[in-house]
């Protein structure tokens, strides 16, 4: 009698081989080249000013060393023998910027049903092409970290292992697949005749009951997802669903953030109404992202509780900017939420809610994710807190921070420059003159 072994691990015995085979021809090639790698190059980076994150002071007189993908040294010592060194002048050096909300794989138009209308006809292959050049403008923009939450067919994860492995260039992506919500709530697909388009289901992030949103969280994860998305409340870009009701049960946000946190993945909730936001926090959430209807109470609890605000202005403006484009009912919800917001952020900063930076790329053009610094500090964020939103808070959200968002010692050579003071003038992020990912130059203007 013959057996068969598993087809699981007949498949990884097969790899197995395969991987030495081709190591064995890669030795035997390039013998020389398979035992000894050059040496990486060290770096010094000279600027005016340097904010680390580390805390609010801005420090001049100080130069980053940089040796392969790591920082070697933030300080005032001589710069090593032999080193290449990069002075940009009058400048300030500060950490890469990180962006806690993203959707690199899509980009909002001017024509709402034509943008529906292009998406839906879209193979997954060229989404990912799309996605890989919005992460190349994201990057040159000086984001190196986002949280990319939400994209359809698996894109999104498509797209990190691809940057992950170096076949296209962008930021480090955290990403969320499909965002899990209720039938049709803001993450469901448009009200399409059933028997022309298929409804969706939990593979898709669309459920009922604790049960299926936990074998929804659990798909997410299954094929990659590093963090989990909610839609906690209706939206403004969906047409039907008022945009502050609550769209899960308590049960099913609790089932779902427990299945996260056992796989070690945090999760963020889409939500705009204050009613599903303590929903979302009793149910043990880690962050809240837009929050345009917050109560004081509300926000006072999130302090309590340490659950971040990621309040994307920038989509806020942008959307509110672009309602007379949209259909009558998105842009009557696009409007309230804009009154709201500003007041809702200024409230947050008063009360001391722990804040990220996050914008909602996607729903602007990409690449134009530091207006969101600019935006905040018009709201009376300081340009220091913004700037740690956008660095050390982020990564602490995130869960990267001891990797990158600070200018340290041992971290990723993650780094950015903007010119002149940046305190002195918040809207220089939207201009970066250089940007370093993992030790790697891909941006460095002309003259600098």
């Amino acid at each position: 009698m013959t057996t068969t072994a598993p087809r699981t691990l007949r498949n990884r015995t097969a790899a197995a081989v395969l991987t030495a085979l081709a190591l064995g021809v890669v030795a035997a090639a390039h013998p020389v080249e398979a035992l000894e790698a050059a040496a990486p190059e060290t770096l010094v980076l000279k600027a005016a000013h340097v904010f680390d994150s580390t805390g609010t002071a801005l420090r001049d007189g100080v130069t980053v060393v940089v040796r392969g993908d790591r920082i070697v040294s933030v300080g005032t010592a001589a710069p090593p023998a032999g080193a290449r060194v990069i002075d940009l002048g009058d400048a300030t050096l500060l950490p890469g910027f990180i962006d806690a909300h993203t959707h690199l794989t899509i980009q909002f138009t001017d024509n709402y049903y034509q943008f529906f209308h292009d998406e839906l006809l879209r193979f997954p292959a060229e989404a990912a092409l799309y996605g890989a050049m919005y992460a190349k403008r994201t990057l040159e923009a000086g984001f190196t970290t986002v949280r990319n939450v939400g994209a359809d067919d698996f894109v999104d994860i498509g797209l990190r292992n691809a940057i992950n492995a170096g076949v296209t260039a962008g930021p480090r992506m955290l990403t969320a697949a499909h965002g899990i919500g209720s039938p049709g709530g803001h993450f469901d697909a448009a009200s399409f005749p059933p028997e022309r388009v298929k409804p969706l289901g939990p593979i898709e992030g669309i459920c009922s009951g604790p049960e299926e949103c936990r074998e929804a969280t659990r798909y997410q994860m299954k094929w990659g997802a590093d963090v989990i998305k909610i839609a906690a409340s209706g939206g403004v870009l969906s047409e039907s669903d008022p945009v502050d009701v609550p769209q899960l049960t308590l049960e099913e946000m609790t089932a779902i953030v427990s299945e996260a946190h056992k796989w070690k993945r945090k999760v963020a909730a889409h939500c705009h109404g204050d009613a599903a936001a303590r929903l979302a926090i009793e149910a043990g959430v880690d962050s809240i992202e837009h929050g345009s209807f917050l109560t004081e109470a509300t926000l006072k609890l999130m302090k309590a509780r340490g659950v971040y605000l990621v309040p994307t202005r920038m989509a806020v403006y942008w959307v509110n900017k672009q309602a007379d484009t949209y259909p009558p009912k998105i842009a009557a919800k696009a409007r309230a939420a804009a009154a709201a917001h500003g007041n809702m952020f200024k409230a947050a900063l008063r009360i001391g809610v722990p804040i990220a930076f996050g914008t909602d790329a996607g729903v602007y053009p990409h690449g134009m994710n530091a207006m969101e610094f600019g935006l905040m500090t018009e709201l009376g964020m300081s340009p220091t807190a913004a700037l740690l939103a956008g660095t050390r808070e982020s990564a602490k959200l995130l869960g990267v921070e001891a990797d990158v968002g600070t200018l340290e010692a041992g971290k990723v050579a993650d780094i950015v420059a903007v010119p002149g003071n940046v305190l002195s003038d918040i809207r220089a992020t939207e201009r970066p003159v250089f940007v370093m990912h993992l030790g790697h130059v891909v941006l460095q203007k002309t003259g600098t």
